[in-house]
């Protein structure tokens, strides 16, 4: 049935499966996270969770994109760049917090949580690996899911440094590491949310 639109419907009905995954995913590993990341003193943990939580919310907003006009998914794909750029600052301020206030995080505590969450993100990326090409909103989610396999890999080294070293400087050089990649993910977003915008008519 060439040219009844069944393609797009297919598409979208595969969109939305893949984003109420990933959004369900996110969001119980934000809450997993930030308890025990507030428990063992990790700036690592809890910015990683905060990255769950943006990123959940993300995916919600790219669920009420499906269906929708490119121009609506542009507009998507650029509010959940600033809500990711908000949170990188935001963990930078925590980190800053912390510097002053101290923290002494528990490295093992640090280590499996951050294993759990490289489990779930690896199975996110891999979830929406074959839409990193896509429309506008579904690539958001790419870089999302990515930038969380790569958050939780250095996690893992930062608690394993901790132990190492017996100090708490490797959990906020890592905190930091982990805003900085979330801001940089957060400027292509909204680099490539404008150009589609301007390849949208008015």
């Amino acid at each position: 049935m060439a040219g009844c639109g069944c393609e797009i419907e297919v598409t979208d009905k595969e969109q939305k499966g893949i984003l109420i995954t990933l959004l369900l995913i996110n969001a119980f590993m934000f809450v997993f996270e930030i308890g025990l990341g507030w428990y063992a003193q990790s700036t690592g943990l809890i910015a990683d969770s905060l990255d769950m939580l943006a990123d959940a919310i993300v995916y919600a907003i790219g669920l009420y994109a499906i269906g929708k006009s490119l121009q609506h998914k542009a507009n998507a794909a650029l509010v959940s760049g600033y809500l990711q750029g908000l949170l990188g600052l935001m963990i930078l301020i925590d980190i800053i917090r912390r510097v002053f206030v101290g923290s002494e995080p528990v490295s093992l505590l640090m280590m499996i949580v951050g294993v759990i969450a490289l489990i779930a993100n690896v199975y996110c990326l891999r979830l929406i690996d074959k839409h990193k090409d896509g429309e506008v909103h579904m690539r958001a989610s790419w870089i999302f899911s990515k930038n969380d396999v790569i958050a939780n890999t250095g996690v893992i080294i930062g608690g394993l440094l901790v132990w190492l070293l017996d100090s708490r400087w490797p959990d906020l050089i890592i905190g930091t590491l982990i805003a900085m990649v979330i801001l940089n993910g957060a400027r292509l977003i909204v680099k490539d949310a404008h150009s589609e915008l301007k390849k949208t008519p008015t």
